[in-house]
């Protein structure tokens, strides 16, 4: 005897229930999704829609950008300048190494890692987005990528070097270190003329043994030496 289901359950099938000796036919409507379910996706399509006129592609953009891209806060400029002036008179000492019969290629390698030099890479780019922020951005990025090459290659130079491969030459050697010293140049000069030439005095009174003694008490001096 068909019983038809019109409350409890909507589907749309034809059930056979087994009842003592006889089949009992149940008709009912199709399945459909849980109320859940239809409600759940209406309100996602509905906050989607509403989300391309709600917020522009540059508003969405810049969010995204200001999530994951946050640019370190730079010291002032001037504790920057002067730790690079020290490295490349650090780095021009190495032409006095080179220039002895016999090189010592180990005590090179050590120079360029311990002193003003070991944190040339971060005063560099620090220098440089200074110098991208007053609109010198390809070639102050151009400088540090040369810069650092040029150091990097030296580097393997003096290691080869040490192992006596013939093919480490001071010649080579000096031309990279020709091209890092230029490329700090070149960064430098995006550097302001004030700025610049205080470095520059503070370098010059680090690097003399007699005038550090007599301005040892300057707060410049100190602060110098507390970034190195």
């Amino acid at each position: 005897m068909p019983l038809v289901l019109s409350r409890m359950l909507s589907l749309n099938a034809t059930v056979s229930l087994p009842l003592s000796n006889h089949r009992l036919k149940l008709t009912c409507a199709a399945l459909s999704p849980p109320v859940w379910k239809q409600s759940r996706r209406r309100l996602i399509t509905v906050s989607l829609f509403l989300s391309r006129f709600l917020l522009p592609n540059d508003a969405i953009a810049g969010s995204l950008i200001d999530k994951y891209v946050k640019r370190k806060k730079l010291d002032p400029l001037e504790a920057y300048v002067p730790p690079v002036f020290l490295a490349q008179l650090q780095i021009q000492d190495l032409e006095k190494f080179l220039n002895v019969e016999k090189p010592e290629f180990e005590a090179c390698r050590s120079l360029l890692r311990s002193g003003p030099a070991s944190s040339l890479r971060v005063n560099i780019r620090a220098v440089a987005q200074y110098a991208s922020d007053a609109g010198y951005s390809e070639t102050a990025s151009a400088d540090v990528d040369r810069c650092l090459r040029a150091l990097e290659e030296m580097d393997s130079l003096f290691l080869r070097a040490s192992r006596k491969d013939p093919n480490a030459t001071v010649e080579l050697m000096k031309s990279q270190l020709g091209t890092a010293l230029t490329a700090l140049d070149s960064l430098l000069q995006t550097v302001p003329s004030p700025v610049l030439d205080k470095g520059k005095a503070m370098a010059e009174v680090y690097r003399s043994p007699s005038e550090q003694d007599d301005l040892s008490e300057s707060s410049e001096i100190q602060q110098l030496q507390s970034i190195l």
